[in-house]
């Protein structure tokens, strides 16, 4: 690795050392080579360009879909003395102009632009008489039309190869399967790239997931009840339970903020300013509340609702503990989910191609909602990666959960959803199943039928959980255009016949699971009680600040640096400077202010 590279690592960034892969791909993209790079969240992918874009002559393009991200991530390369702008719609003709000439004139390290800017002829025209460093591709699983984000303007970015062949280019994504994978580099012409692939596990997340509790909120709130004053974001699968869940949220005492597209841009831009700008607020989205995420010290997500596939769970998680600090990632499901997803597919307008491959999808996540091996090494084996297991820092680690041979019963329910006619859904195969004499029994006749009360001994929790998991295992689905009624499919038959064994997932009891949800992860890096003042001064003038420039809150120091801060309480520049996270530009402008403040906190507590 080139001794200018660690340099600016130190000096510009604050770091001491590269991690993982970053040294081979900056290494690779600086010499001019292409790359393509599958990074975790906050595995340091903006790095990998960032540092190639100083290093070689001219301003390094990023492509980027996230408007609003944007001006966080010029913020924050600002701060550190980074010359950066970016070109959006949200500038008037003037201010864009100001960008253009900046550019031109060779005053610009980094340039962020929207894939619909970049393609316009003023913005082509623009580039071909500057001086281009590289181009950065960052969430390049948008140029595939099978990911969770497409996004058509990706499609037509092999321009840039086509135009501009001698410029380097980095494609950078932290969500793709293999197939993904290849799509991307046959999309972007990237087939000779050289690819890096880092780990996708993320050993500072702890994954949970528990059974719906009515309306889910009684363990949310106890989620949050373990992580005080912690930024966190809550996702949900409409704008309406996002609403609902915002307000007892609020209601409870805690600081929520909707965020969900049926809202005016300005109140949304509003709250994930809060967010951005605030500590411990809880932001209650759907998924609109998008990649757009830098905030690196978000300690949980939760899914109130099920995801539609894992590539989403694991990017919607993945914004917990950006900063490596421990978090947790807490789903809530039952089976009502399964059923509105599979509609939801069922009535869309997609093709019947990409209707099958977002069921295997959802087939996929409920898999792993339902199985009993590690989390992580589940997980990860969606992106072909393997893990060993018994990562100690998930729910099927910490509680194993047992498991029951449950063949008999699941012939019973599969029985009696075949006699009563694939008719009805799972309340009222449940109800026969126990011998219920509802009205709606009555008027079928469905007490005549072979099945009735053969089920009694079970009860309406143990029959919803064996249903869930039939539907889970697809022995079972519901059909959209007839209310959800179940109905058998092929992989029930060796089970009626006797042919297979069924051992099933056991519901722990309602105070167990209790007591489950109360063990939060890890806590954050344990600090002596001087040190804990030191910190809460520090965020305290961290936030002045933020306010004062209107900008994040982390882009002025992240809470691990803040820690080390007052953890070491350093008393001149030379110590502070050897803070990790604190580059020349940060020690000039704020150093004699954080020394100050750790000096009259030490004051404080004498």
């Amino acid at each position: 690795m080139d001794s200018a590279a660690l340099d600016i690592l130190r000096t510009t960034f604050g770091h001491p050392g590269f991690r993982g892969e970053q040294a081979r791909i900056i290494d690779c993209v600086t010499r001019g080579g292409d790359a393509l790079v599958l990074m975790p969240t906050g595995g340091g992918k903006s790095l990998c360009y960032q540092l190639p874009a100083l290093l070689r002559q001219g301003c390094g393009i990023v492509v980027s879909p996230l408007i609003a991200l944007m001006q966080d991530q010029v913020d924050a390369l600002r701060q550190l003395g980074v010359r950066a702008a970016f070109l959006n719609s949200t500038l008037d003709a003037a201010t864009a102009r100001e960008v253009e000439d900046a550019l031109l004139d060779g005053q610009l390290d980094l340039l962020y632009v929207a894939p619909e800017r970049l393609l316009t002829p003023r913005c082509m025209a623009l580039l071909d008489r500057a001086k281009i460093a590289l181009f950065a591709i960052d969430e390049a699983h948008c140029v595939s039309q099978w990911g969770h984000d497409f996004r058509r303007e990706y499609r037509e970015l092999t321009v840039l190869h086509e135009r501009w062949p001698q410029v380097p280019r980095i494609a950078l994504t932290a969500t793709a399967d293999a197939p993904t994978r290849a799509e991307i580099a046959e999309r972007l012409a990237l087939e000779d790239a050289q690819q890096f692939v880092s780990s996708f596990d993320r050993p500072n997340i702890r994954y949970r997931v528990v059974l719906k509790d009515g309306s889910g909120q009684r363990g949310l709130l106890e989620l949050i009840a373990s992580h005080p004053d912690d930024s966190g974001i809550v996702y949900a699968f409409s704008r309406k339970r996002v609403e609902s869940i915002a307000v007892q949220l609020a209601q409870a005492g805690i600081k929520a903020l909707p965020y969900h597209a049926g809202m005016s841009a300005d109140v949304r831009a509003a709250n994930q300013r809060r967010f951005l700008q605030e500590d411990g607020v809880v932001m209650v989205a759907t998924i609109a509340f998008g990649m757009g995420i830098d905030k690196p010290d978000v300690r949980f997500v939760a899914h109130v609702d099920l995801p539609k596939s894992i590539e989403g769970y694991y990017q919607e998680t993945g914004r917990a503990g950006r900063d490596g600090e421990p978090a947790e990632a807490w789903l809530s499901y039952g089976l009502g989910d399964v059923v509105n997803l599979r509609q939801l597919i069922a009535l869309s307008d997609a093709g019947d191609e990409r209707k099958q491959l977002e069921l295997r999808k959802l087939d996929a996540l409920l898999g792993f909602c339902e199985s009993t091996q590690c989390r992580r090494q589940a997980l990860l084996g969606w992106f072909g990666e393997s893990h060993p297991g018994a990562c100690g820092n998930c729910d099927n680690c910490l509680n194993p959960p047992e498991r029951w041979d449950a063949t008999q019963a699941a012939r019973k329910a599969l029985s009696c959803v075949y006699r009563s006619g694939q008719r009805f859904g799972a309340g009222h195969v449940i109800d026969i199943l126990r011998g219920v004499e509802s009205e709606k029994v009555q008027r079928f006749g469905h007490d005549q039928l072979s099945t009735w009360a053969i089920g009694a001994d079970m009860d309406v929790k143990q029959w919803s959980s064996v249903f869930r998991q039939l539907v889970a295992l697809g022995m079972l689905e519901a059909d959209s255009e007839r209310h959800n009624a179940l109905r058998l499919t092929g992989a029930a038959t060796p089970v009626l016949k006797g042919e297979r064994t069924l051992w099933m997932r056991m519901d722990p009891p309602r105070a167990s699971r209790s007591r489950a949800r109360g063990r939060a992860a890890a806590p954050v890096s344990a600090l002596s009680s001087e040190a804990g003042l030191r910190f809460a001064a520090l965020r305290e003038w961290r936030a002045e600040m933020a306010r004062e420039q209107d900008v994040p809150a982390y882009v002025i120091f992240h809470d691990a640096t803040l820690r080390t801060l007052a953890d070491m309480a350093p008393s001149g520049l030379h110590e502070l400077a050897a803070v990790p996270g604190i580059g020349s530009s940060k020690l000039e402008r704020y150093g004699d202010a954080v020394l100050q403040l750790l000096q009259q906190a030490h004051t404080d507590v004498v």
